[in-house]
């Protein structure tokens, strides 16, 4: 499998650990969606990232897409989210907020690098949009006592909440201090202290 994307990409990263959790070895290209767009439009003509092209040549676009295929691979016993019912509807619901949290963090940096003026309404409902969504993670992760957010074992949800954290931490410093969310700064600290999260990593590269 061929990983197309860089790790500063919070939807990149999070595939990219998924990969290393369940051993299945891949070729990363760190393509950017700007200086790389004309490398990814033949495969993508969306030309964003993830992009993960299969073995076989298939090309799978989108984050979700592209775990919800090597859920299937790893199967439902190693599979990184319940298989069914309420279980796999919270946890979803957690990736949901949190590619949500990504996404609008996204949509913030482009907004304020590339217009000359930026629309306030659309920079403060970002804002909004940023701190509602990590208020209502640190008052859903304080109430787990365990070490991740469905049990013993890392999951899709504590992936996901972890790299849009990192993201929103490195594209827009001071936004969201974590030392007002203790449940959510600890959680990033116990991700980002393990080992794939340290080998899928890249510092944050502004777009040029």
């Amino acid at each position: 499998m061929i990983l197309i994307g860089q790790f500063d990409s919070p939807f990149v990263r999070r595939v990219g650990i998924a990969l290393r959790l369940y051993g299945m070895p891949f070729e990363h290209r760190p393509w950017s969606t700007y200086g790389d767009a004309d490398k990814i439009a033949p495969l993508n003509p969306l030309r964003r990232v993830p992009t993960l092209v299969l073995d076989d040549g298939e090309v799978l676009l989108d984050s979700t897409v592209i775990l919800d295929h090597l859920d299937e691979l790893a199967g439902p016993e190693r599979a990184l989210v319940a298989r069914h019912g309420t279980e796999r509807r919270r946890a979803l619901r957690i990736c949901a907020l949190a590619t949500g949290l990504a996404d609008k963090g996204v949509g913030l940096f482009y907004e304020l690098m590339f217009h000359p003026q930026p629309s306030q309404l659309w920079v403060d409902r970002c804002r909004a949009q940023i701190a509602d969504v990590v208020a209502v993670l640190e008052r859903e992760r304080a109430a787990i006592s365990g070490p991740y957010w469905f049990g013993d074992a890392i999951g899709h949800a504590d992936i996901a909440v972890a790299c849009a954290l990192r993201f929103v931490g490195d594209a827009h410093a001071g936004l969201v201090d974590l030392g007002g969310y203790p449940a959510l700064a600890a959680h990033a600290a116990r991700c980002e202290a393990m080992a794939v999260f340290q080998e899928i990593s890249q510092p944050f590269i502004p777009p040029s």
